[in-house]
């Protein structure tokens, strides 16, 4: 028994495709005894985390483009179509994502005030504004951000 975990947790370590593949394998079989239990808990876990991380980028790049459009009024006559675009974009893979795991709206409701600011910092050095220049607190709360026809 021993040797078998040593050898599923080698085959992690070493062919993570192939440890998937595997674990499929047995999964499928009913052979619950040969999946490395171990790490398949920990790949699950990382799932969440994926979500969480994807979300939190896509809501990064909406406060993005919702900030350009509001107060980077050098660029406004030569982007607003594609930052409106890009907005629209975003919300859509966020609604997406949220469709299919609702609950990670409490998510991004909790880390709303850290993504924004990580918007600010961006938007601050792409555009030459100071960060100073924009909002401290989010220019909207979540479910404006989310609206399909709120615009700053």
């Amino acid at each position: 028994m021993q040797q078998l975990s040593e050898s599923r947790k080698s085959l992690y370590d070493t062919d993570y495709n192939l440890w998937v593949l595997e674990t499929v394998k047995h999964l499928k079989k009913g052979d619950f005894e040969a999946v490395d239990l171990e790490n398949l808990i920990e790949e699950v876990l990382d799932l969440s985390k994926r979500d969480k991380r994807k979300l939190a980028s896509l809501l990064t790049l909406l406060f993005e483009h919702l900030l350009k459009l509001k107060y980077w009024h050098s660029e406004t006559d030569n982007n607003q179509n594609h930052w409106r675009r890009e907005i629209r974009n975003f919300r859509k893979q966020i609604k997406r994502h949220l469709k299919d795991s609702p609950s990670l709206e409490n998510y991004l409701s909790q880390e709303l005030v850290d993504i924004y600011e990580d918007a600010r910092e961006l938007v601050s050095e792409i555009s030459g504004l100071s960060v100073s220049d924009f909002p401290t607190t989010p220019i909207a709360n979540l479910d404006e951000v989310l609206d399909e026809n709120w615009f700053p």
